[in-house]
């Protein structure tokens, strides 16, 4: 697929008790705001929250299987965390391509994740490089 500027993509998912246990599992992080109920009511949360390697990984997944597409790493990302993603929680990641290099498969996106009222959970920028066979 050929890049080019204002082409954008989505990718939605649910969240779970069960995500937050896997990513626990796989990064260490057991950070009592994802499973100590009465910790995460003290705070300003209200309830527990996801793990911001869940929300960000969406992204990921946005970038290496849909835009820019099968091949995408991350060259470098700039972006924040501007709301709480609850368990439970339906997001969706979004992406726009706001240039694309021309002599090499280099592309900047603007993103956005976004929650199931339309809340932005973050926001920011990313360079992204598109490795093909034999290039």
């Amino acid at each position: 697929m050929s890049l080019r500027v204002g082409q954008t993509a989505t990718r939605q998912l649910t969240l779970t008790a069960d995500h937050v246990r896997k990513y626990s599992e796989i990064s260490g992080d057991y950070n009592p705001l994802h499973y100590d109920e009465a910790f995460a009511a003290g705070t300003k949360f209200g309830r527990l929250v996801v793990q911001g390697g869940l929300t960000t990984g969406l992204l990921h997944a946005l970038v290496a299987t849909d835009l820019p597409g099968p091949g995408t790493v991350f060259l470098s990302q700039n972006w924040k965390f501007t709301a709480p993603v609850y368990i439970g929680d339906t997001i969706t990641a979004h992406a726009e391509v706001l240039k694309v290099h021309q002599a090499k498969p280099v592309s900047q996106l603007a993103v956005r994740v976004t929650r199931q009222t339309g809340e932005t959970v973050l926001e920011g920028e990313a360079w992204c490089y598109r490795f093909t066979p034999g290039a």
